[in-house]
């Protein structure tokens, strides 16, 4: 009999990987605000009462909390609605689970950290920057401390899901390569390690199979920069001699991108390593598995 597992906010870019990675082996219930594949239910999990009900009537044997506003701009200009989001939540996530005794998966991120170390392994102290930053972290500490059987699992810079879920950084690129941009214009203050959604998902599931709970980095192999990171994009693409890559510093973007960033999120998955089960690809690996699945036709 299939073990239950009860998957909250996962109308995104993650959702979509996890929905691809455990559908097989699990019996899994996937709900969302916002209802875009038939594979989704309704949810808003902010309203307490609702969540409480449609997670204790499924009876999981897990409850994944994977949702979060991720806009760090929307995320300053509408803080009570983002702590509500990413922390309150979070706080009910943990009380459902306890109830239940079930293990929960709460996804953090690198940026609670400063970015004033150039790598930040698992047992790095983080100093969140902004509103979003700290929302996720206290969502953190919160299930570190009160959950009683958990997984955090910390992503970099997000990738996956195609044009259709991916707003984070490739898919802008992807964007103004579709529109016909000739130059392209990326930050050279930036580092960071991207993350394949699906590479992931299945670390999680590894972690979960072998009940290996606690906090995890869990973040492609690999140090790099959003510079180079575009210029991978460029060569996969057979783009590099005919688009200009133009490096800026992050004040040319200051206007639209107002809320601040660590310069480095770099994390190593060092409790992945000495527990021998990471299992995430070099970050150009993955880059080039995620564009051949996702964008082989997208520019035609």
């Amino acid at each position: 009999m299939k073990k239950r597992i009860y998957m909250a906010g996962c109308g995104g870019m993650l959702g979509e990987a996890f929905y691809t990675q455990f559908k097989d082996d699990y019996e899994i219930k996937c709900t969302d605000k916002d209802v875009n594949v038939s594979w989704l239910s309704f949810l808003d999990f902010r309203d307490f009462d609702a969540y409480k009900k449609d997670v204790l009537d499924f009876k999981p044997d897990y409850l994944f909390h994977l949702g979060a506003y991720t806009d760090l701009e929307f995320c300053e200009q509408n803080a009570e609605d983002t702590y509500k989001t990413n922390t309150l939540a979070v706080e009910n996530a943990v009380y459902l689970a306890n109830q239940l005794d079930i293990p929960l998966l709460y996804i953090s991120t690198a940026g609670i950290f400063d970015g004033k170390k150039e790598l930040y392994d698992d047992w790095d102290q983080p100093n969140p920057l902004g509103v979003y930053a700290r929302s996720k972290y206290m969502g953190e500490r919160y299930v570190v401390e009160n959950a009683r059987r958990f997984l955090v699992c910390r992503a970099g810079w997000m990738m996956g899901a195609g044009p259709s879920k991916d707003k984070k950084f490739v898919q802008k690129l992807m964007k103004q390569l579709k529109e016909g941009k000739k130059e392209l214009f990326i930050v050279d203050d930036k580092d960071g390690t991207p993350t394949f959604t699906h590479d992931f998902a299945r670390n999680v599931k590894a972690l979960i199979q072998k009940e290996y709970w606690g906090l995890y980095n869990m973040v492609c192999g690999g140090q790099t920069s959003r510079l180079e990171v575009a210029g991978e994009l460029l060569k996969l693409m057979g783009l590099e001699k005919e688009v200009k890559i133009t490096s800026v510093n992050s004040d040319y973007f200051k206007q639209t991108y107002f809320a601040e960033r660590p310069p480095c999120e770099r994390l190593v998955n060092r409790k992945l390593e000495l527990r021998e089960l990471n299992l995430m690809q070099d970050w150009k690996s993955a880059l080039h598995q995620y564009v051949n699945a996702y964008y082989k036709d997208y520019l035609k």
